[in-house]
């Protein structure tokens, strides 16, 4: 029996999906302005995680994610600038070609963490006429009105405006949570944005208003009931989209279906790095590409990943990182021993530890306990080696780590010359020589074991 934490009840509820074994989900994409840093990727590993625990349940999931490629200002208080006009000044590329650059780097970056692609993408510009004829309902529901600089939501209108946040309308003051200017109420927010008088954008478009282009809220509202229809069951994201983004996704949705929008919304906490949150404007921006850049497997980050739930903070280290590259190669060492092991006899206590793993991860996704398991069995004697195998390699169809693909490591031809150097210092028991070069291999992601034979070198 799955539980899911669900962010708009607070509590943790068993999952029924609105169709008896079809779970349909929206995840909030990326804004295609810039390269997903590593604290963004983490909330797509935690969907992938709630992907592949439906998946291992045995539902059948249609999973659509949206692009935003325009609309999305550097204020989520409807001020600034576009973010992908912010890019094309940085980078003297049209806004066009940085979100085809960006799109084609964010798809690499899930593809080497082995994240399931969704079923359908949706890039906000290819749906500018779902986003009006949206804007449209509401406007002739009275939900909207018009501003100097674009058409706006009108939050009063609405009686339970806030519940996924829990906001309190009459406590929020004209100019603190936002720029007010000439907003009916403070969260009021935008749904067309009227492009600048005085120059062109390279994403604008007409419509009954005037010449502009949609608000960051409205595209995901449009795409998602577009794919999934007026009600469907889960809604992904992290924790800063709940108290604005996924808050006036509520508000539009249901002023203009007048029905719920989701029934499950879920949230995935920060990856923190010395106590400060990910963000793609400070100097703790990194990059799938700087783990990379820096010899760390982009799997070593997944795994890294999984040893936490996906509702706690995670503090990022390369310490942290290293004992998880680590952990991930002893992993793999531990399965390509048992890959090609063949026992005669069966042991019932595997059972037991599918029944364990499946009540772990039903448990509103707990990888982390789910992950220890998996250790446990291999550590088990009383396991036949093909019992720890395969029941490693279906645990893996949910930890998405590959470790089917698993295979003997090569040592480069630069270490092994390393390792004789160290072996001949040995024999003449050159020691302050011996323990640099096995420094220096170690440095190198290489350990390096004497054995009566010689010596054996392991992948760190």
């Amino acid at each position: 029996m799955l539980k899911l934490y669900n962010t708009l009840t607070r509590k943790k509820e068993i999952f029924k999906p609105l169709k008896y074994d079809l779970v349909r989900i929206y995840t909030c994409g990326p804004t295609v302005y810039q390269y997903a840093h590593i604290g963004n990727l983490r909330t797509y590993i935690f969907e992938d995680l709630l992907k592949r625990v439906l998946l291992y349940n045995k539902y059948k999931v249609k999973h659509v994610m949206n692009i935003t490629d325009v609309g999305h200002l550097t204020s989520d208080a409807d001020t600034g600038e576009d973010k992908l006009e912010v890019a094309k000044k940085r980078e003297r590329r049209t806004a066009w070609e940085i979100a085809e650059f960006y799109t084609k780097a964010f798809k690499e970056d899930i593809k080497k963490l082995d994240i399931l692609l969704p079923n359908i993408w949706c890039k906000a510009t290819d749906y500018i006429k779902e986003q009006i004829n949206l804007i449209k309902l509401l406007e002739k529901k009275g939900f909207t009105y018009k501003t100097e600089d674009g058409i706006y939501f009108d939050t009063s209108k609405l009686r339970d405006y806030g519940k996924l946040a829990r906001l309190k309308k009459e406590k929020l003051k004209s100019g603190i949570r936002i720029d007010i200017k000439d907003k009916k109420h403070a969260t009021d927010f935008a749904l067309w944005k009227f492009s600048p008088k005085d120059k062109k954008r390279d994403m604008e478009w007409n419509s009954p208003w005037g010449i502009g282009f949609p608000g960051w809220h409205i595209e995901c509202s449009a795409m998602s009931m577009k794919y999934l229809g007026r009600t469907f069951d889960i809604h992904c994201g992290g924790i800063d989209h709940i108290p604005i983004h996924h808050t006036n996704e509520i508000a539009q949705s249901e002023a203009a279906t007048g029905k719920k929008f989701v029934n499950y919304w879920l949230h995935g906490e920060f990856l923190v790095l010395k106590d400060i949150k990910m963000a793609k404007s400070g100097e703790n921006f990194i990059t799938l590409n700087t783990l990379i850049e820096k010899s760390y497997d982009p799997l070593a980050y997944r795994y890294l990943c999984l040893t936490a739930h996906y509702k706690s903070p995670l503090d990022f280290s390369y310490e942290s990182l290293d004992s998880a590259k680590s952990a991930l190669n002893r992993l793999k060492n531990k399965i390509l021993e048992l890959k090609n092991k063949k026992d005669n006899w069966h042991n019932d206590n595997a059972l037991t530890y599918e029944k364990r793993f499946l009540e772990y991860i039903n448990d509103d996704l707990n990888v982390p306990r789910a992950l220890a398991l998996l250790w446990e069995l291999l550590d088990d004697n009383n396991l036949t080696m093909q019992d720890k195998y395969k029941l490693a390699i279906k645990f893996d169809k949910m930890l998405g780590l590959n470790l089917g693909q698993a295979k003997k490591e090569k040592i480069p031809k630069e270490i092994i010359k390393l390792a004789e150097e160290r072996e001949k210092s040995r024999k003449l028991k050159k020691w302050d020589v011996s323990d640099k070069l096995r420094q220096e291999i170690k440095h190198k992601g290489y350990l390096i074991e004497d054995a009566d034979s010689g010596y054996i070198i392991k992948k760190i």
